[in-house]
């Protein structure tokens, strides 16, 4: 049963390896700030999930409750889309400009001095 959980957790970090690459491909490749953006967070999410999930694997194979790598996973899927999603939207008040086409009502209007 050790070996099984064990060539599980290996598979699990070759996932993780794979969206972790494809997220760092992104980061470099893509030519703005908001698809910068996109493409780490979303991969960097499974990425660091599956590696602590392969963690509690093999943990668990030895006898030992995964609780605190369950906790770490629960913390990085709710921290990191909301982080991204505050960056992007500090981007969109400094009217940071996108290649892509933003529709008119994203952006938040400017108040003007007499307000």
């Amino acid at each position: 049963m050790t070996t099984v959980l064990e060539n599980l957790a290996a598979l699990l970090i070759l996932v993780a390896a794979f969206f972790l690459l494809v997220g760092a491909i992104g980061l470099l490749r893509f030519p703005d700030f908001y698809m910068r953006l996109h493409a780490p967070t979303k991969a960097s999410t499974l990425g660091v999930g599956g590696v602590l999930l392969a963690s509690m694997l093999v943990t668990l194979a030895h006898g030992h409750p995964g609780f605190a790598e369950l906790l770490i996973t629960l913390f990085v899927f709710v921290t990191a889309p909301v982080s991204a999603s505050l960056l992007a939207q500090a981007a969109l008040h400094l009217r940071l400009h996108s290649r892509a086409p933003v529709p008119r009502d994203a952006v938040p209007e400017r108040r003007t001095a007499e307000e």
